[in-house]
């Protein structure tokens, strides 16, 4: 008789992947790496459990933004104080902190609340080709193509 078995914190085995954003699209790049960082890619997935691996996304400054969203789509935020609402589009975003473009993508398409942001702690983003995580010896991810 099979046994269903439960992942525990403890006996999850986390890899690390890096991922090269450069000229790829960044709803793609952002889909992919939030199934790693869920760990939805493993057979020991569970919904209640942070099993996911690390991500280091590099060349963020170099990702693709198509269609018209480089300058339609403005991303929004309140300052809390009456009249504070400030908006930047993607755009200016890549241009001003591509990394923080990318962590918004990938944010939006992670559970909310302590799973999400420990899920999400995982997640490494620069702007260049380098990166400090050389000693984790980080796989390359490769980003699939679409149909």
């Amino acid at each position: 008789m099979n046994r269903t078995t439960v992942a525990k914190p403890h006996t999850i085995e986390r890899k690390w992947y890096v991922v090269d954003a450069a000229h790829q699209p960044l709803g793609r790049v952002a889909a992919q790496v939030a199934q790693v960082l869920r760990g939805k890619h493993k057979p020991t997935f569970d919904y209640h459990v942070d099993c996911g691996d690390f991500v280091v996304i590099i060349n963020a400054d170099k990702v693709a933004l198509t269609g018209n969203n480089k300058k339609d789509e403005l991303l929004y935020w309140h300052s809390g104080w009456p009249g504070g609402i400030k908006n930047i589009s993607r755009e200016d975003l890549r241009e001003k902190n591509s990394a923080r473009l990318i962590e918004k993508a990938v944010w939006g398409m992670l559970p909310k609340g302590p799973l999400g942001r420990s899920t999400f702690s995982k997640l490494k983003v620069y702007a260049g080709a380098d990166h400090p995580h050389a000693a984790q010896n980080p796989e390359p991810l490769d980003i699939k193509k679409g149909k």
